[in-house]
C-alpha cells in the first residue's frame, strides 16, 4: 500500500515522500496518527509548502545533533549503584539512568537515544552508543561504581 507521508517518520521517510508500507501498518498506525494520507494529486499539492518547511527544520535539527555529538565525543559519566561484594548490582543501570547522568552534565540526551543493548548489571566501565539520529551517533564512557565508594 502506498502512502504520502505528512510528517517525518523514523526509518521510513520524510514529509512528502510516497512510501510503500504494509496495509496493517498504514491502517493501524500511520493513518490514525495522521502521519500518512492517500497519495492523491490533491494531497501532494497541499503538502508542498510543508515539505519545504520540514526540510529547513530537518537541516536545523541535524546541525544541533551534530554539535551535540561532537560535545559528547570525550564525555564520561559515573553512576553510583548499590552492589554486593562480588560487584553484581542489586538492580541495573539502564538508558534512563545514563540519560539522566548526561542531562546533569548539561547534555540534552533522551533515554530513547541511549542505544544500550542490555542493562548494565555489574560494576564496570562500558562504552555506550548514543544514537541521535539514523545518521549521527557517538559513544560515551559510563563508569558504574559501588555506592559510597570513593
Amino acid at each position: 500500500m502506498q502512502l504520502l507521508l505528512v510528517r517525518d517518520v523514523l526509518k521510513l521517510g520524510h514529509v512528502g515522500d510516497v512510501v510503500e508500507v504494509k496495509p496493517a501498518y498504514a491502517r493501524n498506525y500511520l493513518v490514525p496518527q495522521r502521519l500518512g494520507v492517500e497519495p492523491t494529486q490533491e494531497n501532494i499539492d497541499a503538502i508542498e509548502a510543508d515539505k519545504k518547511t520540514a526540510a529547513q527544520q530537518r537541516a536545523t535539527r541535524l546541525k544541533v545533533w551534530r554539535d551535540l555529538a561532537e560535545r559528547l565525543t570525550d564525555v564520561s559519566v559515573t553512576i553510583e549503584s548499590s552492589a554486593n561484594p562480588e560487584g553484581t548490582l542489586y538492580g541495573s543501570v539502564g538508558a534512563e539512568e545514563i540519560a539522566a547522568a548526561l542531562q546533569t552534565l548539561g547534555h540534552e540526551v533522551l533515554p530513547r537515544q541511549v542505544a544500550l543493548e542490555s542493562p548494565i548489571r555489574t560494576i564496570d566501565n562500558v562504552n555506550v552508543p548514543i544514537r541521535l539520529t539514523d545518521e549521527i551517533s557517538t559513544q560515551v564512557k559510563v563508569w558504574v561504581v559501588r555506592e559510597g565508594a570513593d
